[in-house]
C-alpha cells in the first residue's frame, strides 16, 4: 500500500496521468500529515504557500483513505473549479471508483414549484425575457444549478422568484417534490465518499443544529476547510440575528402570492403585506442616503428612526395577525405564518437591542445599502461557539490555506476559532521567489493618512507601469482610493485601465489576460482568489497596509472589549489580520514556477513603524530595493525577455 506521499512522488501515477505535474516535497509532506490526520480523528492546521499545491495534497489522502469526507471551500467559484476540474484529474489519476457530489446552499438551486408559480404571477414585461430563458434552460438541466445560467446575471431580481429558501420551501407537500433539485442533491451528498460544499452552507449547517432545527450535510469521518482564513470572518453573520429589509420584502410577497392562491376571500392579509412593504421601504428612506456602517446606538434615539421602526413593528404585528387564522388553509399560508412569527421575534430583539438569551458579548449594528438594510446582533467572540461545534463534529478536522500564520506561528488563527488540540504545519512555496520576484519598498512617500496619497503613489508606480507595460494588478485598500487612482491614471497615462466596479470580476480579470498595456485596479475581493499566470501579470502594487477601518462597528466593539478584558487588540487582533491580509495581496504576484515579478508595496509605516516588520518576516525571502530604477530595470529586463 502506497502512502500519499509515494503516489505525489516521482515513480507515483500524476506524473503519467496529469499533464506538467512535477513532485514537490512541500506536497508530499502535507498530504502525509492530511493522511495522519484523518487516520486519528485529529485536529490539523497547515498554511501552504503558493506553489504547494493544497487541493492534490489533501483530495489524494482523503480519496485513498475510503472514509466519507466533505471538503469545504471559500466561495462558489472555487467550488466549482474543485469540483468539475480537481477532483476528476485526481480520481483519474488515482483509478478511483469514489464517488463524489457537489452540495450548495438552497438558494443555488431552481424550484420548478417556484418557477411555475412566477410564471403564473410575474407582471413586469421587462423580465419576461429572462424567465423564459430560465424556463428553457430547466428543460435541459440535471442538476438544477442556476450558476449553469450565464446569460443572467448573479443579482437578477428572477433568481428569488424561482428559488426557494428554507423559510418559503413547502417540503413534503410540495407538488413537484419528485423534481426538487435540492432533494436530489442532498441524496447525492448522502451517498457520496467526498462531497464538496462551500463555507456558508458548512456554518448555515452549524447555526441550523444549534437551534435544533436539523442538519444540511450528511455525517462524515473527515472534514477539510480550504481557504479557511476566511471562516473567522464569514462564521459571526451564521451565529448571530439579522432582521434584513430583503426577509421584509420576501415575506410581504410571498403573502401576496399566497392570499391570491389560498385566502383570497381574506383582503386582510393583501393590506397587511401591503403596509409591511411600504414600512420597509420607509425605514430605509429613514436611514439617509448612501451606503452605512455603524453602530445601532448612533442612531437607535433619532425621531425618523424611532417613528419608522414604530411603522415596521406595526406592520408586522397586523401582518402575523392577518396570516395566523389562515396558516390552515396550505402549507405556503402556513410557512408565511411561522416566518411572520420569527420575525416578529427578531425585530423586538432588534428594537430593544437585548441580547439572545443566555449569552453575553454581542455587537448590535446597522448596515445600508443603496436600496437595503439589514440590522444585526453579532458576537463579539466566535471561538467558543465554533469550537463547541467542532467537539459535536467527532472527525477529522482539516484547516488550510495559503495564509494562515503570523511569522511561523498559528496562535492567532487557533485563538480566533478556538481550536486548542490543533497540530500545526507551515510549508513555504516552493518558487523560486529570490531570483524571479523583486520587493520594491518606494521612498519618500507621506503619512498613509495626507490628503495627496494616493498622488504620490501613482506618481511613484507610473515609472514602473511604463517600464513594464502594464501587466499590472493596483490594489486599494478602500473604494475611494481606487477611484482617485483611476482618475488619477486616466489623466496621467494611456494604459487600458480595468477598474473594479465596471464590470463582474471574473470578466475583468479575462479582459486583463487577453489585454496589452492593461492596468487593473481592485480592492477587498480583488486581494484575493484572483490567478493570473506568466506574463500577462509582472507587477503588482499595494497602496497601503490593509488594516481594517477604525470606524468599522465589529472592530470597534471586539477593541472595547479587548481593552477591557487587559488585552491588546492592536497586537492580539488587528496586526495579525492585517497581515494575513497582505500575504493574500501579495499572493497575486507568482503564481507559477516560471512566474516574475514585482512587489510594489508603498506604505511607509513597513520601515517606518516597529510593527512593520511582521509583515515583512511574514513574505515570501525575496530581494529588497527601495532604487526605483533598480525595479525599473527589472521589469524592463523582463519585458525584453518577454519579447525576444
Amino acid at each position: 500500500m502506497f502512502s500519499p506521499s509515494e503516489i505525489l512522488g516521482d515513480d507515483g501515477p500524476f506524473r503519467e496521468h496529469i499533464d506538467g505535474f512535477s513532485p514537490r516535497a512541500q506536497q508530499q509532506q502535507m498530504a502525509d500529515a492530511v493522511a495522519r490526520a484523518i487516520a486519528t480523528q485529529g485536529q490539523l492546521i497547515c498554511e501552504a504557500g503558493t506553489g504547494v499545491g493544497k487541493t492534490f495534497a489533501y483530495l489524494v489522502p482523503a480519496l485513498m483513505s475510503g472514509r466519507k469526507t466533505i471538503v469545504s471551500t471559500g466561495t462558489k467559484n472555487l467550488q466549482d473549479q474543485l469540483f468539475n476540474k480537481d477532483v476528476p484529474l485526481v480520481r483519474g489519476a488515482l483509478g478511483s471508483g469514489a464517488k463524489t457530489a457537489l452540495l450548495k446552499g438552497r438558494a443555488n438551486y431552481l424550484c420548478p414549484q417556484r418557477l411555475e408559480v412566477a410564471e403564473e404571477q410575474l407582471e413586469s414585461i421587462s423580465l419576461r425575457p429572462g424567465l423564459n430563458t430560465i424556463r428553457n434552460w430547466s428543460r435541459r438541466t440535471t442538476r438544477g444549478d442556476i450558476a449553469e445560467i450565464t446569460e443572467l446575471p448573479e443579482d437578477s431580481p428572477l433568481w428569488p422568484l424561482v428559488t426557494s429558501t428554507a423559510d418559503n420551501c413547502l417540503g413534503t407537500d410540495c407538488p413537484k417534490i419528485e423534481d426538487c433539485f435540492v432533494l436530489q442533491a442532498r441524496r447525492d451528498a448522502q451517498a457520496a465518499d467526498l462531497v464538496v460544499i462551500n463555507h456558508h452552507l458548512l456554518l448555515a449547517d452549524m447555526a441550523l443544529k444549534a437551534d435544533g432545527f436539523g442538519e444540511l450535510l450528511p455525517d462524515c469521518d473527515a472534514l477539510i476547510l480550504d481557504e479557511a482564513h476566511q471562516i473567522a470572518e464569514i462564521a459571526p453573520q451564521f451565529f448571530g440575528q439579522t432582521l434584513s429589509s430583503r426577509q421584509l420584502l420576501d415575506l410581504s410577497r410571498d403573502a401576496i402570492a399566497e392570499h391570491y392562491k389560498e385566502a383570497g376571500d381574506m383582503p386582510g392579509i393583501l393590506e397587511a403585506a401591503d403596509d409591511l412593504e411600504k414600512a420597509t421601504r420607509d425605514l430605509r428612506l429613514a436611514f439617509g442616503q448612501g451606503q452605512t456602517r455603524a453602530p445601532w446606538r448612533q442612531i437607535a434615539r433619532k425621531r425618523e428612526i424611532v417613528a419608522a421602526m414604530d411603522m415596521l413593528g406595526d406592520a408586522i404585528d397586523e401582518l402575523y395577525a392577518q396570516l395566523e387564522p389562515a396558516a390552515a388553509r396550505g402549507k405556503g399560508l402556513e410557512g408565511c405564518f411561522r416566518r411572520a412569527e420569527l420575525l416578529k421575534t427578531r425585530f423586538k430583539l432588534m428594537q430593544g437591542g437585548e441580547q439572545p438569551e443566555g449569552s453575553d458579548g454581542y455587537i448590535h449594528w446597522f448596515e445600508t445599502y443603496t436600496r437595503a438594510f439589514a440590522i444585526s446582533l453579532t458576537p463579539l467572540d466566535i471561538a467558543p461557539i465554533f469550537a463547541s461545534h467542532v467537539a459535536a463534529r467527532p472527525c477529522a478536522w482539516v484547516f488550510t490555506s495559503a495564509t494562515l500564520a503570523v511569522g511561523e506561528g498559528f496562535e492567532h488563527f487557533s485563538r480566533q476559532l478556538g481550536l486548542s488540540d490543533a497540530d500545526t504545519l507551515h510549508l513555504d512555496s516552493p518558487f523560486d521567489y529570490e531570483n524571479n520576484a523583486l520587493l520594491y519598498l518606494p521612498p519618500g512617500l507621506p503619512e498613509p493618512n495626507a490628503s495627496d496619497y494616493t498622488e504620490k503613489v501613482i506618481d511613484a508606480a507610473l515609472p514602473l507601469l511604463h517600464a513594464n507595460r502594464g501587466r499590472a494588478f493596483l490594489l486599494f485598500t478602500s473604494h475611494r482610493a481606487l477611484q482617485n487612482a483611476a482618475d488619477l491614471l486616466t489623466r496621467k497615462s494611456d494604459f487600458t485601465l480595468l477598474v473594479q466596479g465596471e464590470a463582474p470580476r471574473d470578466e475583468l480579470v479575462r479582459r486583463f489576460r487577453d489585454s496589452t498595456r492593461a492596468v487593473l485596479l481592485g480592492a477587498a475581493s480583488f486581494w484575493e482568489g484572483v490567478d493570473v499566470r506568466g506574463d500577462a501579470l509582472t507587477l503588482v502594487v499595494i497602496d497601503k497596509l490593509p488594516f481594517a477601518s477604525p470606524g468599522d462597528p465589529v472592530l470597534q466593539a471586539r477593541i472595547e472589549a479587548m481593552r477591557r478584558g487587559g488585552g491588546n487588540p492592536f497586537v492580539d487582533y488587528q496586526l495579525p489580520n492585517a497581515v494575513i491580509a497582505l500575504k493574500q495581496g501579495a499572493g497575486r504576484l507568482i503564481r507559477d514556477v516560471d512566474d516574475h515579478g514585482v512587489l510594489m508595496l508603498c506604505d511607509p509605516r513597513l520601515l517606518g513603524k516597529p510593527y512593520g516588520r511582521v509583515f515583512l518576516d511574514s513574505l515570501p525571502a525575496m530581494a529588497r530595493v527601495r532604487d526605483a530604477q533598480i525595479a525599473v530595470g527589472f521589469l524592463a529586463d523582463l519585458q525584453e525577455a518577454h519579447l525576444a
